[in-house]
């Protein structure tokens, strides 16, 4: 199968999202000493993509993803919704939220059919990113493989601004993502309704103490 390129697009740190400026934790978790290297910053950004973010937003994408293509706008819904209330902080709600709204917003400027629908109120990220992949053709699990790598290249710019790593320590932890990547959409495929769901508990307190961090760098 040949690379989609509009994925590409929806996946470019130029996409006009303000993913930028959220660290999903990570800031608080270097401020404590969890993360202090190269090598815990691997483990904090491989940890969380494969045992929080493949277990609950890459399982509920792939069946958002299937509820578009059905055109079950009522699964959709209820999907979306699971997945907002996953959120285990004010601050990672918000960010979630606040994406999801820039990315509808963008969308309906290029007159997606689809995100007028919802627009003005709002939906998960990876609910809005499902409707740009269906929209310009990128099957469910390479748009998925597309969202993972958006979400780690996300951590390793923010690591290497705030741990800090050089480039090439950033490079290697991408380029170790790949495998990660492709077992944490398999894992994803393979989860029953029942199965989904993540409990990440640094992850959720740390991004709650980021919110009155008192200097920080990326958004609360």
């Amino acid at each position: 199968m040949d690379l989609p390129l509009h994925l590409l697009r929806l996946v470019s740190p130029s996409l006009p999202v303000g993913a930028f400026s959220y660290s999903r934790g990570l800031e608080w978790a270097v401020h404590a000493g969890w993360v202090s290297d190269a090598a815990t910053a691997r483990e904090w950004i491989g940890g969380t993509l494969e045992h929080t973010y493949a277990a609950l937003d890459g399982a509920i994408f792939l069946r958002l993803a299937a509820a578009l293509e059905e055109g079950d706008a009522a699964a959709f819904a209820e999907w979306d919704a699971l997945l907002a209330a996953g959120r285990e902080s004010r601050e990672m709600q918000q960010e979630d939220r606040r994406m999801g709204e820039a990315l509808l917003a963008l969308l309906t400027d290029l007159d997606v059919p689809a995100a007028r629908a919802h627009a003005p109120g709002g939906l998960t990220y990876p609910a809005a990113f499902a409707i740009a992949a269906q929209h310009w053709g990128v099957p469910a699990e390479t748009a998925l493989k597309g969202l993972m790598w958006s979400v780690v290249e996300g951590q390793v710019a923010a690591a290497i601004r705030l741990v800090p790593l050089g480039h090439t320590d950033g490079q290697r932890i991408l380029i170790d993502a790949v495998p990660l990547i492709e077992r944490s959409v398999a894992a994803a495929a393979a989860l029953g309704d029942d199965a989904i769901g993540n409990v990440s508990i640094r992850m959720a307190m740390g991004s709650a103490w980021h919110e009155t961090q008192y200097s920080r760098l990326f958004r609360s």
